[in-house]
C-alpha cells in the first residue's frame, strides 16, 4: 500500500538533513521510501512510501519526532483509482 507521508519541520532543516547524512533514513526493514518533495520554505517534505504493515511507520517516526510532526495518508495512483471506479459495484 502507498502512503503520502506529510513531514512538517519542527527544527532548523539543517539539523534534519544533518542527522539524515549521519543516520540515514533509520527505515525498518518493510516500510520503502518512494520519493519525495519539498516545499520551497523549506518548512514541509511530501514523501510517498510503500509498506504492507501500516504499524511501522511508529517506530520510524520515534527517530525524528523531535525534529518533524508527521501525518500519514494512506493512497492509491490515479491509475489504481480509475479502476476501482469504474468498476460495476
Amino acid at each position: 500500500m502507498l502512503y503520502m507521508v506529510i513531514e512538517r519541520f519542527k527544527a532548523d532543516p539543517a539539523l534534519i538533513y544533518q542527522r539524515l547524512r549521519e543516520r540515514g533514513r533509520m527505515m525498518p526493514v518493510g516500510l520503502d521510501y518512494v520519493s519525495s518533495w519539498i516545499n520551497l520554505d523549506l518548512k514541509t517534505c511530501y514523501q510517498l512510501m510503500q509498506t504492507e504493515d501500516e504499524a511501522l511507520f511508529a517506530r520510524w517516526i520515534e527517530s525524528w519526532r523531535d525534529l518533524m510532526e508527521f501525518e500519514i495518508v494512506p493512497v492509491r495512483t490515479s491509475a489504481e483509482m480509475a479502476k476501482i471506479v469504474a468498476s460495476p459495484a
